[in-house]
């Protein structure tokens, strides 16, 4: 290759090509080094260079150029860079290569090549304008490289995910897959609707946190070993909607980081495969069974309190008189006069027998079983009650606002008591609303905690009560229409129940739009039975 027909260095010192100071200096020390050692720089470059006139005739190639084309220089030399050509890449794509470095620009792009064996390469090209003195065209160097191993790796990888991608959008679960750092690194179509289905920004997250809580050190354990979890139940409730159950498990692995930090270390980073299976249906209907049991037991439990609540109204009635009777005894004790003596004997045989009445009545008052204490969530209980009244509720168009706190903690109680005393509760709000006749009837529950109490409300848009006779609702047989209160013993159990659990009961003072009970548990402080 001749030098002289080659524009000089000093020809780019004087372009109008615009060059940074550190580029200007940088070819002004290159000005120093010999003329030879930028030949074979050019000659032995890893990359093939052709040098062509401004009709794309090649007038120069490198060994990497014959490496890459099949072509050695006797065969290329004074031809033109199309014989390079497979002819099909686009017309359009050449139309821009000619339009960039006819503008004195440098092109960059790929074309569809064909090596001299006839075998197509894809070729990653460069095209530079190459100036003499005066700022024009004189040549062009071309430098590229066979990408076609890189494009088919390239084309795999995303082949791959795309079928990733659409297998874990035809899975009939949510799934999603979390780093070390709970952040989402694929998710399907299922996973994406639950952020709205389930009022959750990050659906995971939420999930994450009931599964840690339940698990615990399990947790942990089974992080570090990489071991799964299968069929972890939790009951998502929603403000606007019905509640939903879903099935969760898990599986961890760990992968080969590839940024480049970790080129030599080959470190591993670990990730959560979590499926999420909406199992709503089954548990509705598990639940409805569950219902019809607790509906037999229930209607169990109201006959024998109600023989309970008969029996203690008898022998209140029978008290009160004997009370009478024992005052007039001890008169007549005192007055010791013995005409009268024959009547303080009579008063002392119905006295008496007014006792064998009384101790029969209670030996006939039927016990109720005492039953174990467990972990339970007040939104499970609430909800079962709500479903037991369903049928009063609707009856009456009373208009039902359920307003759980979606993570609530536990408590420590008994199952049926409760049901027991939530009943009990919603089965005077909803007697006082329809004997208020009050529009629109509505019965409000909510729940709420805080670091030591659970708390659960159950208002009513009823006629109220008076303040002066809040106090006296939780007596035995207390009963007024006016307040819209059952005769009898129900909120003195409601009460005797709240102690039995350590808690508390009130009428709200401050709720003036009917009557609004307040209840407050101890918060049970045991991690594996939150939520569930």
């Amino acid at each position: 290759m001749d030098k002289h027909n080659l524009p000089s260095l000093e020809n780019y010192l004087e372009t109008e090509t615009p060059l940074d100071k550190v580029t200007h200096r940088l070819l002004k020390t290159a000005q120093q080094l010999p003329y030879e050692l930028f030949i074979e720089t050019v000659a032995q470059a890893p990359i093939a260079i052709s040098i062509t006139d401004k009709k794309a005739n090649i007038l120069f190639v490198n060994a990497e150029f014959s490496r890459i084309t099949g072509y050695q220089p006797i065969d290329i030399l004074h031809k033109n860079e199309s014989l390079l050509s497979d002819k099909s890449t686009p017309r359009q794509v050449y139309h821009d290569l000619w339009r960039t470095i006819s503008h004195k620009k440098i092109w960059q792009g790929q074309l569809l090549n064909r090596h001299k064996s006839g075998r197509r390469y894809l070729a990653d090209l460069t095209i530079a304008p190459m100036l003499d003195e005066e700022g024009k065209i004189t040549h062009y160097i071309g430098m590229h490289r066979d990408n076609t191993e890189q494009y088919q790796t390239e084309q795999t990888l995303k082949n791959q995910k795309l079928l990733i991608e659409s297998v874990t959008n035809l899975l009939p679960v949510a799934l999603v897959v979390l780093d070390e750092l709970d952040q989402v690194v694929l998710d399907n179509h299922l996973y994406k609707a639950l952020v709205s289905d389930l009022d959750q920004k990050e659906p995971a997250l939420y999930f994450l946190q009931l599964l840690r809580e339940e698990m615990a050190e399990q947790w942990q354990y089974n992080q570090e070993k990489l071991q799964g979890f299968s069929q972890r139940e939790f009951r998502v409730e929603r403000k606007t909607k019905s509640a939903r159950w879903f099935s969760c498990s898990g599986s961890w692995f760990t992968q080969t980081i590839s940024l480049a930090d970790a080129f030599f270390s080959q470190e591993n980073k670990r990730y959560l495969i979590l499926t999420l299976t909406d199992i709503t249906k089954q548990r509705k209907q598990l639940e409805e069974i569950h219902l019809q049991s607790l509906q037999l037991m229930m209607a169990k439990d109201e006959q024998v309190r109600s023989i309970r609540e008969t029996l203690l109204g008898a022998m209140h009635q029978i008290l009160l008189p004997m009370n009478q009777i024992h005052a007039a005894e001890q008169i007549l004790k005192l007055k010791q006069d013995e005409q009268q003596q024959h009547l303080l004997h009579i008063l002392q045989q119905i006295q008496q027998s007014g006792q064998e009445a009384l101790d029969t009545l209670q030996n006939c008052i039927p016990t109720i079983a005492q039953t174990a204490l467990m972990s339970l969530n007040l939104n499970q209980i609430l909800h079962e009650v709500l479903l037991l009244s369903q049928t009063q509720l609707q009856t009456h168009s009373i208009l039902v606002e359920w307003q759980p706190l979606n993570q609530l903690p536990s408590l420590l109680g008994a199952e049926n008591k409760l049901r027991i005393l939530f009943k009990q509760l919603v089965d005077n709000a909803i007697e006082a609303m329809v004997q208020a006749a009050t529009e629109p009837m509505i019965l409000k529950i909510t729940t709420g905690c805080d670091e030591e109490w659970v708390y659960a409300c159950v208002a009513d848009t009823g006629a109220g009560i008076p303040a002066a006779k809040r106090s006296k609702v939780f007596e035995p047989f207390y009963t007024t229409r006016q307040d819209s209160q059952q005769a009898g013993m129900g909120l003195v159990m409601a009460k005797e129940i709240v102690g039995q659990h350590q808690g508390f009961i009130e009428i709200d003072a401050d709720y003036t739009l009917g009557c609004r009970f307040k209840l407050g548990f101890p918060r049970y402080n045991n991690s594996r039975g939150a939520n569930k």
